[in-house]
């Protein structure tokens, strides 16, 4: 009988393909740990080392081939179970992969499958180009290298080929998971009891639960209601609301968070679809919702207040270039937090007060 952990990371890789997120449907899932745990391994170490794993799938076969998207994914859970997890045997590897395609409905493919994985082995091998061997776009490598530097943009790639490491903050209502660039970004908003608090895009909640922490008022806005449910027990006020239109408050706000919806490739050993899945284009579309987030977060900010922008990309164009739409002379400061310098994500920051 087929693994559930592998019939599950196949089925998730599957979806990714179609637009879901891995991480959203792997908590979805119905396994027990020890099969979870095998299931996050597969899939988060699919899409981590996809174009090193396709490259050995045409390696191994002598050519290129075109390959159904079953296939494929089969064939790059199998070198990843071979190649990379050595706890995995590989005659299980090899043996499940062929399942697995049986169980699409492929079942002319099973010998290409079978063929193909048995000739994978842990030798070295030398990659054709740091696209591979970085398993990373390379317009998104030559973009860092632009404008970082060529050992930063080699090492934001190799971070995201890492299993994240997992960061606890303990706070006055108790832990929370979360990551350690994520809480770098409330400290610099100064906070102090008593103040009003907007948190503009709140959900997941854990920004605004670090907040309340210090004992503001706080607000919490989200534009679905869904997102927003989950944060009802920390103790701030909700709001369903788009930030990007003009916001409904009477009074103006001390602090304000703009933590603003972005590509997330600050994020990509969390989140690594993105970097298969994030066109360059794609970041004119986020600019212009973090412009208008933040031009109405200005707007209800109050006299002497502060507010901080944050992002988890890396990308000038969601960072510097939105913190240029403000005077100059009221951006106090400005913070980069890269993968593989820094521990944890990468965040940028601007520290922006009122004028």
């Amino acid at each position: 009988m087929l693994g559930s952990a592998r019939s599950v990371a196949f089925d998730i890789l599957q979806k990714v393909e179609r637009g879901a997120f891995a991480s959203d449907l792997l908590r979805e899932a119905a396994l027990d740990p020890r099969d979870a745990g095998l299931a996050s391994q597969i899939v988060f170490g699919v899409l981590r080392f996809r174009a090193q794993l396709d490259f050995l799938i045409e390696h191994y076969a002598g050519r290129a081939r075109r390959l159904d998207p079953e296939v494929r994914t089969a064939l790059r859970m199998g070198l990843f179970q071979a190649r990379y997890l050595e706890r995995v045997p590989a005659h299980a590897a090899v043996a499940e992969s062929v399942e697995l395609v049986k169980r699409a409905r492929k079942t002319s493919a099973g010998g290409f499958v079978n063929a193909v994985l048995r000739k994978a082995d842990r030798q070295p091998v030398v990659w054709p180009c740091r696209e591979v061997e970085l398993s990373c776009p390379e317009w998104l490598l030559a973009r860092w290298e632009r404008h970082y530097g060529a050992g930063v943009a080699e090492g934001v790639a190799r971070a995201a080929l890492c299993e994240p490491e997992t960061y606890v903050r303990v706070g006055a209502a108790g832990s929370r998971i979360q990551d350690i660039g994520s809480q770098s970004i409330v400290p610099l908003l100064r906070l102090e009891p008593g103040q009003r608090f907007l948190d503009l895009c709140a959900a997941p909640g854990n920004k605004t639960a670090q907040a309340l922490e210090a004992g503001v008022d706080a607000v919490a806005c989200d534009r679905y209601l869904r997102r927003l449910l989950p944060m009802a027990g920390l103790g701030a006020a909700l709001v369903v609301l788009d930030g990007a239109r003009t916001l409904p408050f009477s009074r103006p706000f001390d602090r304000i968070l703009v933590d603003a919806p972005c590509s997330g490739t600050g994020t990509l050993a969390r989140n690594p679809e993105i970097k298969w899945r994030l066109k360059p284009e794609d970041l004119a579309g986020f600019q212009r919702r973090q412009v208008a987030l933040l031009e109405q977060a200005r707007a209800a900010l109050a006299p002497g207040g502060l507010l901080v922008y944050s992002t988890c990309s890396l990308e000038p164009e969601e960072n510097e270039e939105v913190a240029a739409t403000v005077p100059p002379q009221l951006v106090v400061e400005t913070r980069h937090r890269l993968p593989g310098r820094d521990a944890g994500d990468g965040f940028f920051a601007a520290v922006i007060k009122s004028g």
